[in-house]
């Protein structure tokens, strides 16, 4: 099978994928949803737990009211609808990592509504998928299996902690959109600082429902793919899964409702257990929560604290910094990387200081594990660099020799240029010689320049092979023309 044009080519025609996403981001908080247990990860095997997280008789959940703030400003920044009214649920299931025996959610009355994310494809268009819902609930605890051979463990540290559940409209067709369309939920969230996005430790992850259909068909029946944690993963499942259902539809099967796992090392789905529907959860109206009954004003109060979000910073980088649609958004990809370009910036040609940070800084960083925040090469240092390759000093080559070196720690970008000696040679006297020997030694090359003027590159080469490197090339260019006419 063959994916064209986000169509994928089956024995019997062309299949259209359809994509919805349920994105479960851990809250940003010191404390649990419904209990003042501390949240955070490292901890010991039950260190982070109350009464209320296990389940203790007559122990009753209280409100955590900045989890509520942190929701309703998740939902202002994918400007959703805030719901001044809504109302914990109880979703009954059994499940020994549950042990309350059901889980406190929102079904019906979510905290927020509807809203939409606009995403970037590699080629810079851009496509909108549609927020059905954003709403709170608890998280539950986590079984560990490889610590005993014939027995299962339950760490309660994550029972309780809060989670928003952002529910996508099936607005993907293709797994790049998808992946795409995580990526720019984790970035603004955490440009809102609602969530740390860090999703190796499980505080973002996705629930994929992939369902296929004949182009214009009406909706196929899904599968979700529960708790899948990477972009890398959540592509290779969709193309799993996509296909495994076209040859099951193609040999005259259907397609049975059901959750499954991706596993990666077989690079493969599996079934894990049949859909549940929502009669099957039994919901009902929590009895020991009161409903949410939001103050308007209060909303406004957090709208205003709302910071400048990816979209915003993306086009105000444009139109201030002059750079391109690409260069901007490489930069907001990451709140941090955007502020160290802005803070070294100042002053400085935009274009490259923002090629320092998106390239040479951002290639050192990714080869040692480092968060630019970790960089030892700090916004100033950047800026110094680039203003002694406005002012000529030194040429964008020995540049390279230079970061290297501060990288390794030798000192700040002038301190080392005047160490090592790697200050651009400019000035024409030292240069007329070498010019003029080498004009004299390739009589041939040079008469070949009349004739091709782009043959001067050569001369160009050679000079700066003559100088080390440390010639400037404009001057060079310069004297090589006036001379070869």
């Amino acid at each position: 099978m063959v994916e064209k044009n986000k169509l994928i080519e089956g024995r019997t025609g062309p299949w259209e994928v359809v994509l919805g996403l349920e994105v479960h981001a851990q809250v940003a908080s010191n404390a649990k949803l419904f209990s003042g247990a501390a949240v955070g990860f490292g901890a010991g095997p039950n260190e982070q737990v109350s009464l209320v997280d296990a389940a203790m008789p007559g122990m009753l959940p209280v409100i955590n009211r900045h989890c509520v703030e942190q929701a309703v400003k998740t939902g202002l920044g994918l400007k959703a609808q805030i719901n001044l009214k809504s109302h914990f649920d109880r979703k009954n299931y059994f499940y020994p990592d549950l042990p309350q025996g059901y889980q406190i959610s929102q079904y019906k009355h979510p905290i927020v509504g509807e809203g939409e994310v606009i995403v970037e494809h590699d080629d810079g268009s851009t496509f909108m998928v549609r927020i059905e819902r954003l709403h709170l609930e608890q998280d539950a605890a986590k079984l560990l299996h490889d610590q005993d051979p014939n027995s299962t463990y339950v760490d309660l540290n994550r029972a309780g902690t809060a989670l928003m559940e952002i529910v996508s409209m099936p607005d993907m067709r293709c797994s790049e959109e998808a992946a795409a369309y995580v990526k720019k939920l984790r970035t603004i969230l955490i440009y809102l600082g609602t969530c740390d996005g860090d999703m190796e430790k499980g505080n973002l992850r996705a629930d994929v429902n992939v369902s296929v259909r004949k182009v214009g068909a009406e909706l196929g029946t899904r599968c979700e793919i529960k708790n899948v944690n990477s972009y890398r993963y959540i592509q290779a499942a969709i193309e799993y899964e996509a296909r495994r259902q076209i040859e099951i539809l193609e040999d005259g099967g259907k397609i049975d409702q059901e959750t499954r796992l991706y596993d990666p090392t077989k690079n493969e789905t599996r079934s894990m257990r049949s859909k549940e529907e929502a009669h099957d959860y039994r919901y009902f109206p929590d009895p020991d929560l009161l409903p949410l009954d939001l103050d308007p004003a209060w909303v406004k109060a957090i709208e205003a604290t709302l910071p400048e979000l990816p979209d915003a910073k993306k086009a105000r980088l444009q139109t201030q910094y002059g750079l391109t649609a690409y260069d901007a958004q490489v930069l907001i990809t990451e709140q941090a990387r955007a502020d160290f370009f802005e803070a070294a910036a100042k002053g400085r040609d935009a274009k490259l200081t923002a090629n320092w940070v998106t390239n040479d800084l951002a290639a050192r960083l990714t080869a040692g594990g480092l968060d630019i925040s970790d960089s030892p090469i700090k916004p100033d240092g950047v800026a110094e660099l680039v203003q002694m390759i406005e002012e000529g000093v030194i040429s964008s080559k020995i540049a390279k020799d230079v970061f290297e070196r501060m990288w390794a720690g030798e000192g700040r970008a002038r301190e080392v240029v005047e160490k090592q000696g790697l200050q651009q040679v400019s000035d024409t006297g030292a240069l007329d010689a070498i010019i003029d020997k080498l004009i004299a030694d390739n009589p041939g090359q040079a008469a070949q320049v009349k004739e091709k003027p782009q043959a001067i590159g050569w001369f160009v080469g050679q000079v700066m092979k003559e100088t080390g490197g440390k010639a400037n090339p404009g001057v060079i260019n310069q004297m090589l023309k006036a001379k070869l006419g």
